[in-house]
C-alpha cells in the first residue's frame, strides 16, 4: 500500500512539468516560425495604364426629329360618279396640268350601254381630273371603281420643296438653340448630316411643352415622310482640352469627388484630386491639376486602392 502511495504522488508531480514543458516547446516553435519576418508582407496589385490626350471633346444632346412636309394639297373630285382610272401611284412626281384621275359621272353610269347604241349622244360622261401643283403623290384615297361625292379627297400632292424634319425642343433649352442652330442629324441606318436649325412654328406641342423647330436638308427622293430621327445639338465644347478616358477617373458614391492614380515609378502610385470638365461616352475633361503627357494614370485595377499603393504594371 505504501508503495503505491508513493507511485501516485510521483506522478502528481511529473505531470504538470510535463505539460509546462510540452506548452513552451509549442510557443517557442510558433514564435521561431516569424523569426526575421517582422515585417508585413507588401500587398501589390495589378493595373494597366494610360496617358492623357489632348484635343477636341464637345458635350452634345441628343432630341427627336420627325420628317414631314409643310404643303400639301388635295386633289379632289370635282363631280359625283365613280373612279374610271388611276393615272398616278405613291410616291410619283406630277406637274402640274397632269392628268392623274378620270371620274365616269353617274348620269354616264345610268345610262349606261345607251349612248354606245345611239351616235347621236356625243357625252361619254368621263371628267378629267388634273394636277394643281408639282409635287409629290403623298397619299391616293381611292380605288378603281370607287364612288365618289363632289368634294370627296382623291389624292395628296406634297411640294417636295417643303420636306422637313419638325424638331421638339424642350422650353427649358430654347435658350440652347437660340444661341446655337448648328447641328447633326443621325438617321436610324447609321448616316449622320450637317444641317442647321431653321424657323420656329408658331405652336407649342401642348402635350410635351416643346417648342417645334423645322431643319431642311436637299429632298432626294428617298426619304419618306414620318422619318424619326435624332438632332445632336452642341452644348459646350473644349478645342484643347486634357482628355482622359472615362474608366481612368475614379470617384466617391455620392460623385463629389473625384481623382486618379499617378504612378510616380514602377511600381508606385498615389492619389490625386482632379476637376472634370466636360464629359462625353468615352472621355472626360481634365481642367485641374495640369497633366503631362508623359505622365502614366491607372486606367484598370485602381479602384479601392489606398493614397498610396504598391502595384505592378501588366
Amino acid at each position: 500500500m505504501t508503495s503505491i502511495l508513493m507511485i501516485r504522488k510521483v506522478k502528481n508531480q511529473v505531470m504538470p512539468g510535463l505539460v509546462f514543458a510540452s506548452a513552451l516547446t509549442m510557443a517557442v516553435s510558433c514564435t521561431g516560425g516569424n523569426a526575421g519576418h517582422g515585417e508585413p508582407e507588401k500587398i501589390v496589385t495589378p493595373v494597366t495604364v494610360t496617358s492623357i490626350t489632348k484635343g477636341k471633346i464637345a458635350e452634345s444632346l441628343d432630341l427627336p426629329a420627325q420628317s414631314t412636309f409643310l404643303n400639301k394639297s388635295m386633289v379632289r373630285s370635282s363631280t359625283t360618279g365613280s373612279v374610271e382610272k388611276i393615272l398616278v401611284t405613291y410616291g410619283d412626281h406630277v406637274k402640274t396640268g397632269q392628268q392623274i384621275f378620270t371620274i365616269k359621272t353617274r348620269e354616264a353610269s345610268v345610262l349606261g350601254n345607251s349612248m354606245r347604241a345611239d351616235t347621236s349622244l356625243a357625252f361619254r360622261g368621263e371628267i378629267k381630273i388634273f394636277a394643281s401643283r408639282d409635287g409629290i403623290i403623298t397619299s391616293v384615297s381611292h380605288q378603281g371603281g370607287d364612288f365618289v361625292q363632289e368634294g370627296d379627297e382623291l389624292a395628296t400632292i406634297s411640294d417636295a420643296e417643303s420636306f422637313v424634319f419638325i424638331l421638339d425642343v424642350p422650353f427649358e433649352i430654347n435658350s440652347l438653340v437660340q444661341n446655337n442652330r448648328r447641328c447633326t442629324m443621325l438617321f436610324p441606318d447609321g448616316r449622320t448630316v450637317p444641317c442647321e436649325i431653321g424657323g420656329q412654328l408658331p405652336e407649342m406641342d401642348q402635350a410635351a411643352q416643346t417648342i417645334r423647330y423645322f431643319i431642311r436638308i436637299p429632298y432626294t427622293g428617298i426619304l419618306p415622310s414620318n422619318l424619326n430621327v435624332s438632332v445632336r445639338l452642341v452644348k459646350r465644347e473644349s478645342n484643347d482640352a486634357v482628355i482622359l478616358p472615362r474608366a481612368a477617373v475614379l470617384g466617391n458614391e455620392t460623385q463629389t469627388e473625384f481623382w486618379v492614380m499617378k504612378l510616380i515609378s514602377d511600381s508606385v502610385a498615389v492619389k490625386v484630386p482632379v476637376r472634370k470638365g466636360i464629359e462625353t461616352t468615352s472621355g472626360i475633361e481634365i481642367t485641374d491639376p495640369v497633366l503631362s503627357a508623359s505622365e502614366r494614370i491607372i486606367l484598370t485595377g485602381g479602384y479601392g486602392l489606398p493614397d498610396t499603393a504598391n502595384v505592378v504594371i501588366r
